[in-house]
């Protein structure tokens, strides 16, 4: 089975924020493959299904962002999941707004979320696509950043940018993820 992890925080206050967008990608990839995201386990909202004869789990950890490998733990082990199948989709100041960046191992790099999953997993090896949400200006905290909504200037941007992660996700349901990051890492 391959599961597929977006990283967010979970409620209406955060819907819309950058640091939201691994939760876009899952509500985007339901959307697409007819998945219902709404059974409640492993401290998550879980959805089921079949694509292209691939079983596939869509995962939203509900833990707040800073606890999220409680939960992708809690899956791996209730389901019996390959680390190896998971896929980690997150905000990355790093990368310029709109741009992909998949890796496949890697330090946390600030990211809390990622240091969660690091703890959890006891690995940093496991795959991953990072969206492009750009620093900010000098001067803006990163919190405040992190839990703001884009502006409507990048909008285009962040619908493109879900678009092509979900296009990402779906092609490493047959692709190795080498394979997918070597078409997709432009």
């Amino acid at each position: 089975m391959k599961w597929i992890v977006g990283l967010g925080n979970p409620g209406t206050a955060y819907r819309d924020t950058r640091h939201n967008v691994g939760f876009m990608v899952v509500d985007e990839l339901a959307k697409r493959w007819g998945i219902s995201v709404t059974q409640s386990k492993c401290k998550a909202l879980i959805g089921e299904g079949n694509v292209g004869g691939v079983k596939v789990a869509l995962i939203k950890p509900m833990t707040y962002m800073n606890l999220s490998g409680e939960s992708a733990r809690g899956f791996m082990d209730y389901f019996k999941a390959e680390l190896s199948d998971m896929i980690v989709v997150y905000d990355d100041l790093d990368t310029e707004i709109g741009k992909l960046r998949l890796r496949y191992q890697g330090s946390a790099g600030g990211h809390n979320g990622i240091k969660s999953l690091i703890q959890h997993l006891g690995t940093q090896t496991f795959n991953r696509i990072r969206m492009g949400i750009s620093r900010p200006q000098p001067g803006i905290v990163i919190s405040d950043y992190v839990l703001s909504s884009f502006p409507k200037a990048e909008k285009d941007k962040l619908e493109t940018m879900i678009q092509q992660a979900c296009d990402a996700a779906e092609y490493s349901l047959k692709a190795p993820f080498e394979e997918t990051m070597a078409k997709f890492n432009r």
